[in-house]
């Protein structure tokens, strides 16, 4: 059974940085596309950036200098590092992972987490 498990979010000042963390068993994270999505209140969910074997990173334009994803394999755990947090950063963070190359297109995802919230305060 596949299981992503997200943790690492809180409630940070503007400015301040969060690491996410996306502890995945049931598949090994080198195997996949990983990526990180986000949802605010009342909006959809939003594509934030992606890892895969043999690919670059692929980010969001609006995350592009702040955000920066990545994996260890002998955790099995997909990061993302986000430095100079805005308000505008607020909101549920998920994982999700699927087969094949990288995508922006949460629809495209095979498995998904739960979610961690980040609230950041102006």
């Amino acid at each position: 059974q596949v299981q992503l498990v997200e943790s690492g979010g809180g409630l940070v000042q503007a400015g301040g940085s969060l690491r996410l963390s996306c502890a995945a068993s049931g598949l090994t994270v080198s195997d996949f596309a990983v990526g990180w999505f986000r949802q605010a209140p009342g909006k959809e969910r939003e594509f934030v950036a992606a890892i895969s074997w043999g690919s670059s990173p692929y980010y969001a334009d609006s995350v592009k200098g702040r955000f920066t994803i990545s994996r260890d394999t002998a955790k099995n755990t997909v990061y993302l590092q986000i430095n100079n947090l805005k308000p505008e950063d607020t909101a549920v963070y998920y994982c999700a992972a699927r087969t094949g190359t990288l995508q922006a297109d949460p629809a495209l995802y095979d498995y998904w987490g739960q979610g961690t919230q980040v609230t950041v305060s102006s």
